[in-house]
């Protein structure tokens, strides 16, 4: 074994530089599958927010708001727990999660505080990190999820008690603002499935019947919604509060929590099922969906802050297609590799004087 050993070191030290380039494991190749993915859904979510201001004039505008609200983060939360699957504690996972996801939390918090000070003109917004603001509640969430990560590893029925959580969680007001826990446990069943799920998971939805299928599935869901969007309340698909916050009995949170688990899978099954899964124009922005998703809170605020949607043309039909042009096209500029390299400090910093190096050298990738 020794010898092995000292062989091998001794054919790695004469080896030609191109030799030893090309004994190198190959650097792992993404999947444009789930860039894909994660682009179309970040581009739904901006054109959610840009809609907000539109909802009260339009009841079409409103029922599209429900379909995208009913799948668009349920969607991002399960790949989000897909790509959580074998997380640790290893040192270098751990790093990866604070650099990732604690640091662009604790900066974009601060920073849409500031913002909002400025905007609004109003001094007496507090700087907190326990109560998320805007778009952050996704990344506290995110953190918390990860970190329980091995947890529901060992849980024989991990979905089934993600579920009893999320629906206990609706029945308990007291639970408060504090860290957006009420998010943070209504949401909690979709980043465990995609915990569970398997490549061959989502090689099932995307086969070419459920493609189809999913054409008349997304066509009655609208249909529903425009029937649907004067008769219920909204505030349910935000999964922010709990029941008797929306002013209904206790026992609907269970109901809800359920009816909307099992929409929110079809129409993200849906989804997904219409996602490219070759290399597209549009992939490489898949990488960059942080960027965007955390950008463009602070153009949604201002336009809401600013009144940038008192022109009357705004309100009516062009004028909501323009919108949502715009909305796609702003959040597909605010995803490109200049813009993610220009805010890497933030979003992802190295941060190597904060950690001390693991002695045993074993800084593998997560």
């Amino acid at each position: 074994m020794t010898q092995l050993t000292d062989q091998s070191v001794r054919v790695t030290a004469t080896a030609k530089p191109a030799e030893a380039a090309s004994a190198a494991p190959p650097a792992k190749k993404r999947d444009a599958f789930f860039d894909n993915a994660k682009f179309l859904a970040i581009l739904l979510v901006a054109m959610g927010h840009a809609w907000e201001p539109l909802r009260d004039g339009s009841r079409a505008v409103s029922a599209l708001y429900i379909v995208v609200y009913t799948f668009h983060m349920p969607a991002f939360i399960i790949i989000s727990g897909y790509f959580s699957r074998s997380f640790d504690f290893r040192p270098d996972r751990v790093r990866r999660l604070i650099t990732g996801i604690a640091v662009p939390y604790i900066v974009f918090e601060v920073a849409y505080s500031l913002f909002h000070r400025w905007a609004a003109d109003d001094p007496s917004m507090r700087i907190t990190l326990l109560d998320p603001w805007y778009l952050t509640w996704f990344l506290l969430a995110l953190f918390v999820w990860r970190m329980t990560a091995p947890i529901w590893r060992l849980v024989r029925w991990p979905l089934p008690v993600a579920l009893a959580i999320a629906m206990l969680a609706t029945l308990s007001p007291d639970i408060g603002d504090d860290l957006d826990l009420q998010r943070v446990l209504q949401f909690l069943p979709f980043f465990v499935l995609g915990l569970r799920l398997k490549p061959e998971h989502f090689q099932l939805v995307r086969r070419k019947e459920v493609r189809l299928l999913a054409v008349p599935v997304f066509a009655a869901t609208v249909v529903f919604a425009y029937w649907a969007v004067t008769r219920m309340n909204m505030a349910w698909f935000f999964h922010r509060d709990s029941a008797q916050e929306l002013g209904a009995p206790w026992w609907s949170g269970i109901l809800m929590t359920l009816a909307l688990f099992g929409c929110s899978l079809v129409l993200t099954a849906c989804f997904f099922a219409w996602v490219p899964g070759r290399r597209m124009w549009f992939t490489v922005l898949g990488a960059g969906t942080l960027c965007g998703y955390l950008l463009h809170g602070f153009l949604a605020q201002s336009a809401s802050t600013w009144d940038w949607y008192d022109a009357d043309w705004l309100h009516r039909p062009m004028g909501a297609v323009f919108v949502t042009v715009l909305a796609g096209v702003v959040v597909t500029l605010l995803c490109t590799p200049p813009v993610q390299r220009l805010f890497r400090f933030a979003l992802e910093p190295e941060m190597a004087w904060a950690f001390r190096t693991d002695p045993a050298g074993r800084r593998g990738k997560s």
